[in-house]
């Protein structure tokens, strides 16, 4: 894709064109466009990316603004802003022409930040599985297969979380905090959420076991599964879950080690500025 971008590009005279060498090379590569007077960064790649790009943009404080290319996995985030990401000739040139910005908020957990969804239980081991199938599968097709293989044999996991007033730790099959409204880039997990309100989208899916969790996975795929008996869902700005050990926590689809078995979760408000069409 980079010679076809790079073409798109020098047509509007954009010139720039800087690559990561490695997984975790962005943060390095947003300081260096920032240091050297960027004013807009765009991003070609999916969440993954563009999660690490949008929190080292953020955390440095610098005036530039990102804009989004989609060519990941799930683009999910895109799906939350009026711009054209997956077409990359209008993407080039709204960067080269658009004025227009919006400012996006950030999730947080612990010293953690992340740009469209977080998770715990079923998400984090989906996640494992969709690393382990990209070569073989692309696009959607990755989460969704890895989901159903996963679907019926995953036993789910033990927490309490001060959001749902629980009394004592409970079992659940997968807790999410989305600040967008899709993951997995074909579900609706959070039909409500919006990126600019200060708010996050808490959504806990309990104790759903065997055949049951297919119609309720189906759901998911239109934002139907919130009227579930099992499903819970708040919006709120901070929220703290408790673990028997430290989770494995899913942040735009890399996977982290929390340090301590209380997690606390929160929202950076207009932690981003965004160009937008």
């Amino acid at each position: 894709m980079l010679p076809r971008l790079t073409a798109l590009f020098a047509a509007h005279g954009i010139t720039d064109v800087r690559t990561t060498s490695a997984p975790g090379d962005e943060a390095r590569v947003v300081g260096e466009a920032v240091r050297d007077g960027a004013t807009t960064i765009a991003v070609a790649g999916g969440d993954g990316t563009w999660g690490k790009c949008a929190v080292a943009l953020a955390r440095l404080g610098a005036p530039a603004r990102m804009a989004f290319l989609a060519n990941g996995t799930g683009n999910d985030f895109a799906k939350n802003l009026p711009m054209p990401a997956t077409d990359h000739a209008a993407m080039a040139a709204l960067i080269a022409h658009g004025t227009r910005e919006q400012r996006v908020d950030l999730g947080r957990i612990d010293d953690q930040w992340f740009l469209n969804v977080a998770g715990f239980g079923f998400d984090v081991e989906v996640n494992v599985d969709a690393l382990r199938s990209r070569g073989r599968l692309r696009g959607n097709v990755i989460y969704i297969a890895s989901a159903l293989k996963l679907l019926l044999r995953y036993r789910g996991f033990v927490a309490s979380a001060d959001i749902f007033a629980d009394a004592t730790p409970r079992l659940r099959m997968m807790f999410i905090i989305s600040n967008g409204k899709n993951f997995g880039g074909a579900f609706l997990i959070a039909p409500s959420a919006r990126v600019d309100d200060g708010l996050l989208d808490f959504i806990s899916i309990g104790d759903v076991r065997g055949l049951a969790r297919l119609p309720l996975f189906a759901r998911a795929f239109r934002g139907a599964h919130l009227s579930h008996p099992k499903v819970e869902a708040m919006r709120a700005a901070a929220a703290t879950l408790t673990f028997d050990a430290p989770p494995t926590i899913q942040l735009d689809g890399d996977l982290v080690q929390a340090t301590s078995a209380t997690v606390h979760i929160g929202v950076v408000p207009g932690a981003l500025r965004v160009l937008v069409g």
